[in-house]
């Protein structure tokens, strides 16, 4: 037989009434799957709580079956005399099994001998997904029995049938608490599969009952909000399933953040989307809209910053800034903070020697040049030694470096970097690699999003499922391909093209981000403008701090 076929992600959301489950138990000569053999092998259908089947058979294990077993089991020499060897049965276990989701208690015992047996018989081990009563009893009942053993629930629970150390036996038992255990965790809010295969761990967090609040979420992307008892918004992520995700908050996630916002948590509410790009420029607007207070990225986009040429003076400089204005000046970014935008400054400047002084500078000579030009690490004019055409050049190496061509920044940076470290001068050669660092990702960035908000009206088809359109970057439709209606046509007026909004910042990212990662799978059907970046990579460097420090962050 081939190899039980594994089930689709889809199936797993699948009403438990819809899954086909064989409950599995065997005897065996001892408990190593490499030491000792099978000796007797039960196991029954079940679809929709009725029996579909049942497989029994003793098993030759070719091999003494020790004293201690035929006390426990009641299978003696004599009863296998004339039974099957194992290589014999498996062929028709595994048509009985089929893709059935395999059930037992303590099943990874059961599995594991199989799966020995499978590979001494040179077959592929099982792939079927597998459900283990046993932990689904310490989850549902942890309360009410002594022990989980599979003899005292079923005393516990008076189940028609009880277990006697014989396969067919221990399996009808192990049926009848599955039965129980599925009811008691409808309780929980688990209906398919996925959530079952899930609720070992998720019933055994102190908020389990919480798990109702998720009946209602599907299993397709989209975007979930956390709110308390007095509506406030607790937390917004997005997902592409839905229920999976907020359900894995019961489970995986032990962050103590995760504890408190599920203590808090008093409703969760949900909006679907056609697809995952959908889901994570509505979780940014989301953000930017509630700033909810257990989320940490995406909230302090008030506090982005830029890096600003002031062009409109007459010997420019470099500053760091809050907002862009109208003054004709070249803004940059934006950054997370106006600390990382300094940092950005502090690599131009250790290449490029514009003014640092932030007094008027005249025409006339002053009587004091300011420090930086003194210890000649700047062409400043405050003195009055340099025209304004000299300085110009000195303006234009910036521009031209923030926008064109970045490397005439970031080569004598490397440059020094590698200077430094040769002299074993390693402090400062860290702090040149991440200024280095800082100011190639905020040039890359910068060039990244100015293309996409020059791109005016773009319509992309992706994968020949869903047709996005974006206006200068912003989403603002998406459909799948199969429904009626076209995209809006009429042309889009270009965006100022002055620098990039901060409250813009994040979706436009995230719009890049997702152009760059599916270009393979995207046919562009309308762009009212050039949707390219400039010629030349923005060289990268390999920095000790976190990357996500150097700019707004998106959570992947």
């Amino acid at each position: 037989m081939s190899d039980p076929e594994q089930v689709s992600l889809d199936d797993l959301g699948q009403p438990l009434s819809d899954v086909s489950f064989c409950v599995i138990d065997l005897e065996t000569t001892g408990t190593s799957p490499d030491r000792s053999a099978i000796t007797e092998i039960g196991a029954i259908l079940i679809r929709g709580g009725i029996c579909g089947g049942t497989f029994q058979t003793l098993v030759d294990p070719g091999c003494k079956i020790p004293p201690t077993i035929t006390v426990l089991t009641g299978i003696t020499e004599s009863m296998i005399v004339d039974a099957p060897s194992i290589d014999a049965v498996l062929p028709s276990l595994l048509e009985f099994l089929g893709d059935a989701v395999i059930v037992g208690h303590n099943v990874r015992f059961d599995i594991g001998f199989l799966n020995a047996a499978l590979r001494r018989s040179g077959r592929p081990t099982l792939s079927n997904y597998s459900i283990d009563t046993c932990a689904l009893s310490r989850r549902l009942l942890r309360d009410e029995v002594p022990n989980h053993k599979l003899s005292t629930l079923s005393a516990h629970l008076r189940l028609d049938h009880q277990p006697s150390h014989r396969a067919l036996d221990d399996v009808l038992a192990t049926g009848d608490l599955l039965h129980i255990l599925l009811e008691r965790a409808g309780s929980l809010g688990v209906t398919g599969l996925e959530d079952l295969l899930a609720l070992p761990r998720l019933a055994g967090h102190d908020q389990a009952p919480k798990l109702r609040l998720t009946e209602d979420l599907p299993r397709r992307p989209g975007v979930y909000i956390f709110r308390s008892s007095h509506g406030e918004v607790l937390y917004v992520g997005r997902a592409t399933n839905l229920r999976a995700r907020v359900r894995s908050y019961f489970s995986s996630d032990t962050r103590r953040k995760v504890h408190q916002l599920l203590r808090e948590t008093t409703r969760i509410d949900h909006r679907e989307c056609a697809d995952p790009l959908e889901a994570a420029v509505a979780e940014i607007r989301l953000i930017h809209e509630y700033e909810p207070r257990f989320n940490l990225q995406g909230t302090t986009w008030r506090r982005y910053a830029y890096v600003k040429l002031s062009l409109g003076e007459q010997f420019p400089r470099l500053s760091a800034a809050r907002v862009i204005r109208n003054d004709g000046a070249l803004y940059i970014g934006p950054v997370a903070s106006t600390s990382m935008a300094r940092r950005v400054i502090e690599a131009i400047e250790t290449v490029v020697p514009l003014r640092r002084c932030t007094g008027q500078v005249g025409g006339s000579k002053q009587s004091r040049a300011c420090t930086p030009a003194q210890l000649g690490v700047t062409i400043c004019p405050c003195g009055g030694e340099v025209s304004e055409e000299g300085y110009a050049v000195v303006v234009e190496q910036a521009r031209r470096g923030l926008t064109d061509d970045p490397a005439s920044l970031l080569k004598p940076l490397a440059e020094r970097m590698s200077r430094l470290a040769r002299e074993e001068r390693f402090e400062e050669a860290a702090e040149t690699r991440d200024r280095a660092a800082a100011l190639a990702d905020t040039v890359r960035r910068h060039r990244r999003l100015t293309a996409l908000r020059a791109s005016g009206r773009l319509v992309v088809r992706h994968s020949g499922l869903t047709t996005a359109e974006f206006h200068n970057g912003a989403l603002v439709r998406i459909r799948a391909n199969h429904e009626s209606g076209d995209t809006v046509s009429t042309p889009v007026e270009p965006a100022p093209s002055v620098g990039t909004p901060k409250e813009e910042a994040d979706e436009l990212h995230c719009v890049a981000t997702w152009l760059a990662a599916e270009a393979d799978r995207l046919v562009v059907e309308h762009c009212d403008g050039p949707i390219t970046e400039p010629i030349g990579r923005t060289p990268e460097f390999r920095v000790a701090r976190r990357e996500s420090e150097t700019r707004p962050s998106r959570r992947g």
